[in-house]
């Protein structure tokens, strides 16, 4: 079998066993003798792994797959204490301060990026968050050796046991909170290894030396049980997503990333976990109650993650009456971030919105305050397009015929993940439940989907339904998520045969 050193300009290459594309200037330039060209069945994507990327998150895997060979045999109490130590060291304020100079500096160089710093920031509430998260882990109960269920044949029975499921590897973007989350899966007996976005890896790294791995050593874990991919790369976590020893590939971020990711593993034997699209959708009905509606746009909107309302339905039965009410908490909303709100509504429905809306403002984005329209106009087809903004509330509002037009419009346009329904007729949300295709269905504020905060275990990700229903599971994964079931065998009458 010959082996692929060099790829020149134009080369064609085979995908999705009738397709063809072809290799890039910049691509045949950059590839080198070692290097790996990974392709994309699913889109025809060529990807260039550099040796020294596939090098990296290699060894990181062999540390986890070496550490988890001998992680079932390490007592629960273990465990307990990685979890009890790592949230000491993040409490100390002496050995935080040097975590903290490290994520200052990311920051730095992140806003010299022009790259948005809201998720970046290690603030204190985010510090506490993370402890008490860890701390979570470490009162749970272990979900290691649970019997799920036991068949009694009488002379034998088999107890269906909870194990642990291997390597579990995360790609997330740069939210230093996320990598102490992302623990949680030693509680239920597998190792993980993290590829965090470019932005973070100092605090990242800064992280691991000041508490991640003295907790491990201390516990007495097996070196390599949680290992941090260091490079900035992206090439990096493809390589590790193509690495078939992953038992579970997570990945958080944007959608393109993401998916582009899943692609990766589903390719290379892996099951994945995507946690990438997201943005809430409301709905009033002509059963809304004003004041109400008022307050649940409001707090939608304080800060942008995956569960902030993106798109504003209201019937038009109720539109003369509730488009004020929908743009004064908007406005609301802007004021309580310092910062002007933007507006995309249906083009055909601007008469709705008050001539002021389409002034110029200054809204604020990642790249700092730009001056634009207030409002913009967008087609009926772009009413699931998901908006990352910084300062400013973006949403879009579209004036709908009915609940049921609403509902249409939700499940073929967004990545099908949180809706609301505000009503005061208890049957119109019986009816939205069963027809709104989404694993998060509300009557209130969309800000509610959340681990934490809902299910008070520190949460991994949030899946939409965007590529389907989820199997045999919720949208909400945690680390006691990621399990085996295995069989175990007692046999009390010696003399059985079949």
């Amino acid at each position: 079998m010959t082996e692929l050193d060099s790829l020149t300009a134009g080369m064609p290459i085979l995908w999705g066993g009738n397709q063809v594309t072809t290799v890039s200037e910049s691509l045949a330039g950059a590839f080198a003798p070692g290097d790996h060209l990974l392709v994309v069945q699913a889109t025809g994507d060529l990807i260039h792994l550099p040796a020294d990327d596939i090098a990296i998150a290699a060894k990181a895997i062999d540390d986890a797959v070496a550490a988890f060979s001998v992680l079932g045999g390490v007592d629960d109490s273990a465990i307990t204490a990685f979890f009890d130590g790592f949230a000491d060291r993040l409490r100390d304020d002496e050995t935080f301060a040097a975590i903290a100079r490290a994520n200052e500096v990311d920051i730095d160089r992140a806003k010299q990026r022009g790259r948005s710093t809201t998720r970046l920031e290690l603030t204190a509430k985010m510090r506490s968050d993370m402890i008490r998260g860890l701390e979570g882990w470490a009162a749970q109960a272990s979900p290691r050796g649970e019997v799920l269920a036991t068949i009694d044949h009488g002379g034998w029975q088999i107890d269906q046991v909870r194990s642990g499921l291997g390597v579990v590897g995360f790609v997330f973007e740069g939210r230093p909170n996320v990598f102490a989350d992302a623990c949680g899966v030693i509680r239920s007996g597998n190792a993980v290894v993290f590829r965090i976005g470019s932005d973070a890896l100092g605090t990242a790294e800064a992280i691991v030396e000041h508490a991640l791995d003295p907790a491990v050593a201390d516990a007495g874990l097996p070196d390599g049980v949680a290992r941090l991919v260091a490079s900035a790369s992206r090439a990096a976590g493809h390589a590790m997503f193509n690495d078939p020893r992953l038992s579970l590939a997570v990945a958080r971020g944007s959608g393109p990333a993401v998916a582009q990711l899943g692609a990766v593993a589903r390719q290379a034997g892996t099951s994945v976990s995507l946690h990438g699209t997201g943005g809430a959708w409301i709905v009033a009905d002509e059963h809304a109650d004003a004041r109400r509606f008022a307050e649940v746009v409001t707090n939608s909107l304080d800060r942008k993650v995956c569960n902030t309302l993106n798109t504003c339905c209201i019937v038009e039965s109720r539109a003369q009456e509730l488009i004020p009410v929908f743009l004064d908490a908007l406005r609301r909303a802007g004021e309580l971030r310092q910062a002007s709100p933007k507006l995309h509504v249906v083009e055909a429905q601007t008469d709705h919105i008050p001539p002021q809306w389409f002034e110029r403002v200054e809204i604020v984005r990642a790249e700092g305050a730009v001056e634009e329209r207030q409002t913009s106009e967008l087609g009926w087809h772009q009413l699931g397009q998901e908006w990352e903004w910084e300062e400013s509330p973006e949403v879009t509002l579209a004036i709908v015929e009915s609940t049921a037009h609403a509902v249409e419009l939700f499940n073929e346009q967004s990545p099908r993940f949180a809706a609301s329904l505000v009503s005061d007729d208890s049957a119109a949300h019986d009816r939205f439940f069963a027809a709104i295709d989404a694993p998060f269905v509300g009557d209130g504020f969309t800000r509610w989907v959340d681990g934490q905060y809902a299910l008070n275990r520190p949460e991994l990700g949030l899946s939409n339904w965007e590529n389907g229903r989820l199997f045999a599971r919720g949208g909400v994964l945690s680390g006691d998520s990621v399990f085996t079931v295995r069989s175990r065998v007692r046999q009390r009458d010696a003399s059985l045969r079949r």
